[in-house]
């Protein structure tokens, strides 16, 4: 009896600490826990795209050169530039994934890009699909000359040549060859500068560059034009140069962004976009937590009423669940979607579904003449089987719909898969604890009555 009271106390604590860990991360709920969209924008849930609004890009990946068995690869490979590149929006969790190709979405390879909160479709499509050219070029044989036409007083033209200053040509040193770009600042000006260095085939094709053209300048062009061109004072072996300029420290660090992310593995196609608005958002996540509020508590109130004590072991045993699934949410974290809510609610009814199991089994072993105490032990012991193979089931399918599903139905197999094991621990374990503490009551027709339910009084047939 000591040990069940110490860890019927254990879980009472931990419970309630998880729940005071979700009510001081929720500075609104406390105050008006009614108000779901103040509550939802004052708490650090992770919201998916239809939740928070935002951009929604499909692309079609061209696959045509690649060979069948390099396809997987170049798909995770693009997906991590595009990835790296959405990064330098500073997007609250971008979510890019691979739609393969199949039986609904066909043969093509797609890839799916969610933005929350990016509204300006434009430059999430110019950011992603941008590839910077980065060249090196070295000074001509020849300097760039015009010639500029001039009108005297008396009406004669005059024609005098210009010298533009150096044509310069390209070389073999490209962005391919660069290993990374690093932002940094001026010690001096304060004035932002992109550091450059290059792998070691850009190394010596670097070092040659600079030993041929001591004294002459070298100028780095992205994408076509020139942005510095800096006088080469001695030979560079070490593989590093630095691009400096008129740049804001915004636009440096995007450019090193894109520096790094480099091509994309395969070329792609802007197949549809769609802007999902945050109004949209806003109703969905009130609609889904109010749905949530009442289904607990009708679900609260039907296992009160009609399995009496056991019912509101239920209902402990219910809140605990759901404080453990919301704190997993919020540490793993988890993109919570409107598909993903209805996972949750789903779960806990799958809780609820075991509770009754149990109490049913209890109930039959009290009209067959059991005690109390021993009554709730053979409940559980029978009631075990039915619950893991239906529980099992659920989670099978929760796996298989989030291993071939879309963005949205993976979001409501993770939540139900969570859901259903936390579920599994709550009645096996949390309600099995504070059932085997009650049934040490004297034994009586009161307590008898109190462990039946429905209609049932507890007498034994």
């Amino acid at each position: 009896m000591i040990k069940k009271l110490i860890l019927a106390l254990l879980i009472l604590v931990l419970g309630g600490g998880i729940a005071f860990f979700i009510y001081k991360s929720e500075p609104k709920l406390n105050k008006n826990f009614a108000t779901a969209q103040s509550f939802f924008k004052n708490h650090p849930f992770r919201l998916g795209l239809d939740l928070s609004g935002g951009s929604h890009l499909v692309y079609k990946a061209d696959i045509s050169a690649v060979p069948a068995e390099q396809v997987s690869d170049s798909m995770s490979s693009l997906r991590d530039v595009i990835e790296r590149r959405i990064n330098l929006f500073g997007v609250s969790e971008p979510v890019v994934q691979v739609q393969h190709g199949g039986f609904v979405s066909g043969s093509d390879e797609k890839l799916i890009v969610d933005l929350p909160g990016i509204t300006d479709i434009k430059k999430a499509i110019d950011m992603i699909g941008q590839t910077p050219l980065l060249e090196f070029k070295i000074e001509g044989p020849k300097d760039n000359k015009t010639q500029a036409a001039t009108v005297g007083e008396d009406g004669t033209v005059d024609l005098s040549e210009i010298n533009l200053g150096p044509n310069f040509v390209s070389t073999e040193l490209t962005g391919r060859y660069l290993q990374k770009a690093t932002l940094e600042f001026d010690t001096n000006t304060r004035e932002p500068k992109v550091s450059l260095q290059f792998n070691d085939t850009g190394t010596k094709l670097f070092a040659d560059i600079t030993k041929k053209n001591i004294g002459k300048m070298v100028a780095i062009y992205l994408d076509g034009a020139p942005i510095s061109t800096p006088v080469v004072r001695e030979e560079i072996p070490n593989g590093q140069a630095v691009i400096s300029g008129s740049f804001t420290p915004t636009e440096a660090k995007q450019l090193v962004g894109r520096l790094n992310s480099g091509a994309l593995p395969v070329p792609i196609t802007l197949l549809s976009t769609q802007t999902i608005g945050a109004t949209s958002g806003d109703s969905a996540t009130a609609a889904g937590v109010k749905s949530g509020i009442i289904g607990f508590v009708f679900i609260a109130f039907f296992l009160l009423l009609w399995y009496r004590l056991p019912g509101l072991v239920a209902v402990l045993s219910l809140s605990i669940f759901t404080t453990i699934v919301l704190a997993l949410f919020k540490l793993l974290p988890v993109t919570l979607t409107t598909a993903g809510i209805a996972g949750f609610i789903i779960s806990m009814g799958i809780a609820v579904d075991a509770n009754v199991l149990i109490f049913e089994r209890i109930k039959e072993e009290l009209h067959a003449g059991r005690n109390i105490g021993d009554a709730a032990a053979a409940g559980f012991t029978r009631a075990w089987s039915s619950i893991r193979d239906s529980n099992l089931s659920t989670i099978i399918t929760a796996i298989i719909l989030f291993w071939f599903g879309t963005s949205l139905i993976k979001g409501f197999a993770l939540t139900l898969g969570m859901g259903v094991i936390v579920s599994m621990f709550s009645a096996i374990t949390i309600s099995k604890i504070f059932l085997s503490l009650l049934s040490l009551m004297p034994e009586n027709k009161f307590s008898r009555f109190l462990f039946s339910s429905g209609l049932s009084s507890g007498k034994i047939k």
